[in-house]
This record gives structure tokens, sequence and C-alpha cells, in this order.
């Protein structure tokens, strides 16, 4: 039987799946390689360099051709939780003369975020007053704001193939209003609202989202969305003693995914 067949390293160190890499031209991979990728059933970890165009040819690739279009793309993402109808903190997106009407729709304090490419917690800014919005503008034709939710922490739910693997508060350093664990969050396992799980679920079911990192705020009671990641970060799911990776693997080989 052969193996299961990987662009991407994610499953890099594991012999029991093919990785080919990702290399920059098609004419970079051997005939070989060609032919693996033509009669594969399934390529897993395409990248999207490769997953629009293998989807397009009749594969089934892994992660979802949904998780690569809405990666790292924030105003898509708020699109689609609006479209679904989900909890999601109000938000807007101004173009261009458009950006001098935020005060219009927002009052101080809220967050503006850079809409696309940033992680970790890197391009989130808590607006106070007109300088620090007139800087993040500076930076930033195009302006993703939010309503400002005080929270003290917030909830990364992780789910592999839409089943929850880990689920963890997030809780922000003194004096920072970021929880992510790139600034310097802490991890906690107590207490997640089986709510905010449940929310984490239905979003990923009802946009193929089938590995994915999810965000959620717990305010006034109930679970909001904030964003979720592909490419999220294996920290949280280490401290639990879960390696996403080999957990990828075993359901790669069970049949599962």
């Amino acid at each position: 039987m052969s193996r299961p067949l990987a662009i991407g390293s994610r499953l890099a160190r594991f012999p029991q799946v093919h990785t080919l890499g990702l290399r920059p031209n098609l004419e970079d991979y051997t005939p070989e390689e060609r032919r693996l990728i033509g009669r594969a059933p399934t390529i897993y970890y395409p990248t999207d360099a490769f997953a629009a165009q293998l989807v397009s040819l009749g594969k089934r690739i892994f992660p979802s051709l949904e998780c690569h279009l809405y990666e790292g793309d924030k105003i898509k993402q708020t699109r689609l939780f609006q479209l679904l109808e989900l909890p999601h903190p109000r938000t807007r997106v101004f173009y261009g003369r458009q950006r001098r009407r935020i005060g219009e729709h927002f009052s101080f304090p809220f967050i503006a975020k850079r809409p696309r490419g940033s992680s970790q917690g890197r391009g989130v800014f808590l607006i106070r007053d007109a300088g620090e919005l007139e800087r993040y503008l500076e930076d930033n034709p195009v302006a993703y704001i939010q309503e400002y939710l005080p929270l003290q922490r917030d909830i990364r739910v992780v789910l592999i193939g839409f089943q929850p693997v880990c689920a963890y508060w997030r809780i922000p350093p003194p004096g920072e209003f970021r929880c992510n664990l790139g600034q310097g969050g802490e991890v906690d396992f107590r207490g997640v609202p089986p709510q905010a799980v449940e929310l984490a679920c239905r979003l990923a079911r009802r946009a193929n989202l089938d590995e994915v990192g999810v965000d959620i705020a717990w305010h006034q009671g109930r679970p909001w969305l904030l964003e979720f990641n592909v490419k999220y970060g294996h920290q949280g799911p280490r401290q639990a003693g879960i390696d996403v990776r080999r957990l990828v693997l075993d359901k790669i080989l069970a049949g599962e995914l």
C-alpha cells in the first residue's frame, strides 16, 4: 500500500508519509513525483500554492480548500461569520475616504487590526484616542475596526477533522490586552465553557474547516467568535501533552482524514 502523499512539510518528520516539499515550479518535481501527485486520491498539506488547483483537478485535499481561502484574512472571516449568523463582535471595514468616518460608527476605545497577514497578536491595536487612530491609518490603507470587549482572557479551541482535541483559556500578561501566547500569554485548561467549544465546532462544520484553531471571547455570559487560524501555534496543545502532528498522522493512518 502506498504511503499518504503530502506537499507541505507539516508531516515531514514521519516516514509513514511521503512528503515532497514545496517547490517554486511544478517542473522542479521529478516526473515520478508528478505522477504520484496525479495518482494520489488525497493530497495532504497542499499549501496555498497548490490547494485550489488540486481541487479543480478533482483531488481531495487536507486541510480543506476553505481553510486555505480564509487563512490570514480577517475581512473574509468576518463576512463568513456574518453570513453564517454566528456571534462576532461588531466589526466594520473602511476603505479610502471612508476611513475618516470611523468615528461615526465607533467610540474610543476600539480595536483596530491589520486585516491580512497578521498573526500571534501582531497587527492588533487598542485605539484609545485620535492620535493612535491616525498612526494606525498611516500604515493601513484598509481599516479593520472592531468593538472593544473588555476581556481578561479568551479561549482557543483546536479542532482536527471537525472534532475538538484541545480547548484552553489564554491569559495575557499584566498590562497587555492581547491574549496570544506569542505575546507572553499563559494557558489555563480549567473551566472552559462547553458553549465555546460547541460554537467552534459549529463554525468548523458549517464552514468546512477540518483543521483549525478558533479564537473565542467569553463576554456577558456567552461566546463570541474572534477569528480562526489554520497555521495555529502548538504551544497550548503541547502543554496538554498533545503532539498535534502525531495526532494528525494517526488520524490519517486510521482513515479518518
